[in-house]
This record gives structure tokens, C-alpha cells and sequence, in this order.
């Protein structure tokens, strides 16, 4: 039996629905049309896959009354303003979904930190017994997650979406509502998307007036942003997150340091105002496995340590990452371009790496400030190169990080590709040790 559909989204269901983007969301949207009942037609610039269409122009347009759009579509994209012009609705993949849902939803955003957050919370809420699931910019999208728990059905309602929300998903939202948004923190990030840093800023503000009266909560540095650039948070949406000593209950989990003790600190003023007992969040922390990438120690070989923190694709990332080791570290760094200062980024790092490895399409900038900056920096052409001069480099007692700062696509498949890699050269290195 097919889901039933709002009544305002059955006009747009009586012709196909055109579905821009060919990854996981616009799968996930081609299911949900599934249980729907309704057809739609994938549209994707590469147009890869069978029935995929390559090309959206004014009679592609005419065919459809709703378009659901992927976030790698930017809002000015040409296919939705040729879409628009011809009258079509046009909505994100996280507002479809979000129609047909009947669960409560818990929104996370944030620079950093939002996918530890998103598994976090929903590692907790299970481990008291709710039917929490991780959805969203995790890379299981809401579209996907409705489909798959036929959310039409009786008990959607007892079901919790815990859903990581980007910028990128956040800026043209109209219909989706959480019941509470966690907004960790804020710094400089996707610049090449968005025309600057207080539009990334608005783009994740849209959340504000998307969630429920008295359950938003956004750390230190989201509130101090939001004061300079004169936008109002509530007092108590404050939840002052940096600085902190951490909890001595967290010894021996993930959030007994920085950066992730931010993170456990949203989770905390959010689960108390939902009523549930603290010390379960705690329990909870000492169960919970960070994904992969997350500044991980790889192994110890001839006395130097590797870490694999491939999944810091922005600068804030970088210098979190950088915080947490009591001496300057060897960093391999460097990627595809986001956008952002990158000599105001070398300026801030300088104090705390003794000699940098610069790999990807923005090497050539970084080793310019590097220069400048008196860093010690060695360009290289390839990941395993930078793994090779960095073990020639080493002494026993360093530490060497692969911290990007930027993203993978240069290079690399995903950052899941690159710390892959970067695990795999460090293993080699373990078995045939580097002579010095």
C-alpha cells in the first residue's frame, strides 16, 4: 500500500517528478516517489546510470510540476532556474522528505563535528530504547530513511530522525521542522559555495526558523558570530561550549578532550532539556565509537606516532586537531579549494607544526605563506611521497598528522578514500621501517 501524501503535495505528484542529482539523495528521493505511488525522472550533469537524463532545458521543464534537487545544486543552478521559469516547484531533498515524515526530528549543523554529534546522539537515544535512526548530510538521506520506514504507517510517530543538516541543505529549506537544533560551532567553510562568510552563516540561520520555540541550542562561537553580525539568539539557546575543563566522567571516550567535548556539551543541554537523565548520556559516551578519520591514531613505528584526521576538511578542523598535541607536530596538509584565507590560516598554525608536507591544487598557494611565514614545507606530488618524506623527517617522539584543511576532490575519491590511503602507506611503512 502506498504511503499517503500531504494534501499539499498531490497537485505536484500528478505529472513525473524530476530528481536533479544522481548520488544518494536523488536515490533516495526515487524510492520515496516508490512507496509514493508516483514517477519520477533522474536528471544529473554526468548522467551516469540507465534512464538517466543529462540535459534539463525549457521542454524537459514543461513535462514536471516538482522538482527535488540534491545540495550539490546550487540554489542559481541553470537547471532550477530554468525549472522555476516554467513554473515548477522546486524543493531541496531534505523538505520533500520531511512532508512525509512523521517522527520527531533533532537537527545538528555546524562547522565541525556535526557527524560525531549525529552518530552520538543516536547511539544514546537507542541505548535508553528509542527508535533513533542518523539520517541527512551522514550520507543516508531523509528521502532514503522515509522510504525504508514507511513513515505513513502507525508507528512513525514513536521514530526519532537524528539529522545532520549542511549549509548547503539548510539555505532553501521551507518545510522541514525539527523539534530541537543542535548548532555546534561556526568558522570559516565552503566559501567557494557560498559568496562569503556571513552567507554561510545565513544559510545555517535558516534553521532558527525552522525549529520548535525553546529547543535551539548553538555554541560559544556560533552565539558570538551571530552577536557581531547583529542576529538575535534567545539567552538560553547559549550553550558556552569552549574553554571548558572537561568532565572527569569522560575519561577514557572521545569526549574527554577538545574538539569533541564540544560536542558532547551540545548533546548535554539538549538532553536534559528533554527531560532524560544525564547520567545515561554518560553511559552512553563510554559505549560510543567515533567514525573513521576523525584524528585517529594509526600506529607507532620507531617511535613516531601517525594519526589519520582526513576528515578535517576546513581550517578550523585543522587547528582543533593541531590543539590537541602538547608539542608542534610534521602536517600533512593541503587539498582542493574551499574558499577562505589561506595565509591567515598558515599565520595561525605556524606556532604549532615544525615542518609541513603540502599535497593537492592549493600546494602551490600554501607553500607561497609558508614562505612568508618561516614554516618549514616540503611540496609533494602525491600522498605517498608526503608519507615518505615525513617518516625521513620524523624523530622518535613526533608526531605526524594528516590534517587537510581542504577538501579531497583533487586527489582522492572522498576524504574516506584519502585517510585510506593514508592508512595503507603508514601500514607499508610498519613493515618496512624508513632507515635513517
Amino acid at each position: 500500500m502506498p504511503l499517503a501524501s500531504p494534501e499539499i503535495t498531490r497537485p505536484w505528484l500528478t505529472a513525473p517528478v524530476a530528481v536533479f542529482g544522481g548520488g544518494a539523495s536523488g536515490r533516495g528521493v526515487l524510492a520515496l516517489l516508490g512507496k509514493l505511488g508516483a514517477a519520477g525522472v533522474l536528471f544529473d550533469e554526468k548522467g551516469e546510470g540507465k534512464g538517466t537524463v543529462n540535459n534539463f532545458g525549457p521542454a524537459e521543464a514543461r513535462v514536471h510540476r516538482l522538482v527535488v534537487f540534491s545540495p550539490g545544486f546550487r540554489p542559481d543552478h541553470p537547471w532550477l532556474v530554468t525549472a522555476r521559469n516554467a513554473g515548477c516547484k522546486c524543493l531541496g531533498e531534505l523538505d520533500f522528505a520531511a512532508l512525509f515524515w512523521r517522527g520527531s526530528v533533532i537537527a545538528i549543523t555546524g562547522t565541525n563535528g556535526k557527524t560525531t554529534l549525529t552518530e552520538f546522539l543516536t547511539h544514546a537515544l537507542r541505548s535508553i530504547g528509542l527508535d533513533a535512526m542518523a539520517t541527512g548530510n551522514i550520507g543516508f538521506s531523509f528521502s532514503q530513511l522515509v522510504a525504508d520506514t514507511e513513515s505513513g504507517s502507525v508507528g512513525a510517530a514513536d521514530k526519532v530522525a537524528v539529522c545532520e543538516v549542511s549549509s548547503f541543505q539548510a539555505e532553501t529549506l521551507r518545510h522541514f521542522h525539527a523539534d530541537a537544533t543542535l548548532w555546534t560551532n561556526f568558522a570559516e567553510d565552503h566559501l567557494e559555495r557560498h559568496p562569503g562568510l556571513d552567507a554561510y552563516f545565513a544559510a545555517k540561520w535558516v534553521l532558527t526558523g525552522c525549529t520548535t520555540s525553546g529547543a535551539f541550542f548553538a555554541g560559544t562561537s556560533v552565539s558570538r558570530y551571530a552577536q557581531k553580525s547583529g542576529r538575535a539568539l534567545p539567552a538560553a539557546a547559549t550553550v558556552f561550549s569552549e574553554g571548558k575543563t572537561p568532565d572527569p566522567r569522560l575519561a577514557g571516550t572521545v569526549f574527554a578532550g577538545y574538539p569533541q567535548y564540544e560536542n558532547f556539551l551540545l548533546a548535554a543541554a539538549w538532553w536534559s532539556h528533554a527531560g532524560f537523565t544525564v547520567d545515561d548520556l554518560f553511559a552512553a559516551a563510554h559505549t560510543f565509537q567515533a567514525g573513521r578519520h576523525r584524528l585517529a591514531r594509526v600506529a607507532e613505528i620507531e617511535g613516531v606516532t601517525w594519526w589519520n584526521d582526513s576528515k578535517a576538511t576546513n581550517f578550523h578542523a585543522v587547528e582543533a586537531a593541531l590543539a590537541a598535541f602538547p608539542a608542534p607536530v610534521l602536517l600533512i596538509a593541503g587539498g582542493k579549494a574551499k574558499g577562505g584565507d589561506i595565509e591567515a590560516f598558515v599565520q595561525r598554525i605556524a606556532p604549532r607544526v615544525r615542518h609541513v608536507f603540502l599535497l593537492g591544487e592549493t600546494s602551490g598557494a600554501l607553500a607561497r605563506f609558508c614562505v612568508t611565514r618561516q614554516v618549514p614545507h616540503t611540496v609533494c606530488a602525491t600522498l605517498a611521497e608526503a608519507v615518505r618524506r615525513a617518516a625521513e623527517t620524523a624523530r622518535p617522539g613526533d608526531n605526524v598528522l594528516l590534517s587537510p584543511g581542504f577538501a579531497s576532490f583533487d586527489l582522492f575519491r572522498n576524504y574516506e578514500d584519502r585517510g585510506n590511503q593514508f592508512e595503507s602507506l603508514v601500514s607499508n611503512l610498519a613493515i618496512t621501517p624508513t632507515l635513517r
